[in-house]
């Protein structure tokens, strides 16, 4: 058998998963946001969750800002990335509201840098971005390698989130690829692996 070209095939995977959310309505994402929104609060590594550790979604993306709310009001800190420059490097820095954010490294919302940094990952639950996942964990991102790197160092507990037609069974994945603990979509939970 021929070896896969990784970096086709993931560009490939992108692409497809790019057209179909771009197909959706904005009723159907919103509707499909707010399942995940909620299987994410019925995850049991929430609850004693201490700090949620999320991204701040672009249009594409399953949207995070409810999420964040639900995070606040059960008592939890929020902290969201802020890309390192000149680096391919993230940090997350803990915010307490929406307006500590201004367009950043890809025109995403970031925070100040002047922001307190997370530099303990005791009690943290993290939200993955992804276009998709499969049963083990592995990711499709968006190719720039953000996440694979700060999840080498990061202890807690991780979460993807995508939509339920984007979770597959089984996804080639790179030597540098990290996988998530526990994917969440809309219509389900699907553990990976325990720590």
């Amino acid at each position: 058998m021929r070896p896969i070209d990784i970096r086709k095939y993931k560009q490939e995977l992108r692409a497809n998963c790019r057209a179909k959310r771009q197909a959706l309505s904005l009723e159907a994402k919103a509707t499909l946001d707010r399942s995940v929104a909620e299987n994410v609060r019925r995850l049991k590594e929430y609850r004693p969750a201490k700090t949620l550790l999320i991204y701040m979604s672009t249009p594409i993306e399953v949207d995070t800002v409810q999420i964040i709310k639900n995070a606040w009001a059960d008592g939890k800190r929020v902290a969201v990335p802020r890309c390192i420059p000149d680096s391919r490097d993230m940090e997350f820095h803990y915010i307490d509201s929406f307006e500590c954010l201004a367009p950043g490294t890809f025109s995403v919302l970031e925070p100040a840098p002047s922001l307190p940094v997370v530099d303990d990952f005791t009690g943290c639950l993290m939200i993955v971005p992804g276009m998709q996942f499969d049963m083990k964990g592995y990711r499709i991102g968006y190719g720039k390698g953000y996440y694979d790197r700060y999840m080498v160092r990061f202890t807690g507990i991780s979460a993807g989130i995508c939509y339920s037609d984007e979770l597959r069974p089984f996804m080639y994945h790179g030597r540098f690829d990290r996988c998530v603990d526990i994917v969440v979509t809309d219509k389900r939970i699907k553990t990976c692996r325990s720590k």
